[in-house]
């Protein structure tokens, strides 16, 4: 039997904020908007990357194009990962060859996520840069890689978990640690 302790650590305000915050760090770091292109992580990241898409061209007065990458196919944990995965398409709809793509995820924790995506980004083409942006940082990288826009620094233990909802998948936005025992 587990035993399971929850508490929030984003609200659907607060995560409003961080995502406006991100958007701006990004065009600040990229002096605007131009040849951006924004490209989020399946199954969470991707609506992030569209809600910081909407900030930024609001802002700019821009149409920032947006991706999505499924990374399933390319993760390095594919055979033990889930004994059927769900794999869905990946769709960037734009040149990648060339662009500042900010590559966008929901948590980003040991590090293995990120490496499928860049894995797969290259199959697109050569990007003239990736910045990497996280909703939530968390402790446990596994790989050297580290996000270059940080919603929210979360240090919690092994046994606890970073659950992030967004509005478009869950009808709620809000981020959770659970901790299960």
């Amino acid at each position: 039997m587990s035993n399971q302790t929850t508490r929030q650590i984003l609200n659907k305000k607060s995560m409003s904020r961080v995502l406006s915050r991100i958007a701006h760090e990004i065009m600040e770091r990229n002096h605007g908007a131009s040849d951006l292109a924004i490209i989020g992580i399946r199954r969470r990241g991707d609506w992030l990357a569209k809600r910081l898409a909407e900030i930024i061209n609001r802002v700019e007065d821009v149409s920032l194009p947006v991706g999505a990458l499924d990374i399933n196919l390319y993760r390095d944990d594919f055979q033990s990962h889930a004994a059927q995965p769900i794999v869905r398409v990946s769709e960037i709809p734009f040149e990648v060859e060339g662009r500042t793509i900010i590559l966008v995820d929901d948590v980003l924790f040991t590090g293995r996520t990120i490496r499928a995506a860049l894995d797969e980004l290259k199959d697109f083409g050569r990007a003239r840069r990736i910045q990497l942006a996280v909703l939530i940082n968390r402790d446990g990288r596994e790989l050297p890689i580290q996000a270059d826009y940080i919603g929210e620094d979360v240090d919690i233990g092994p046994e606890e978990i970073v659950v992030v909802h967004v509005q478009e998948v869950d009808d709620e936005d809000h981020v959770l640690v659970e901790r299960v025992t």
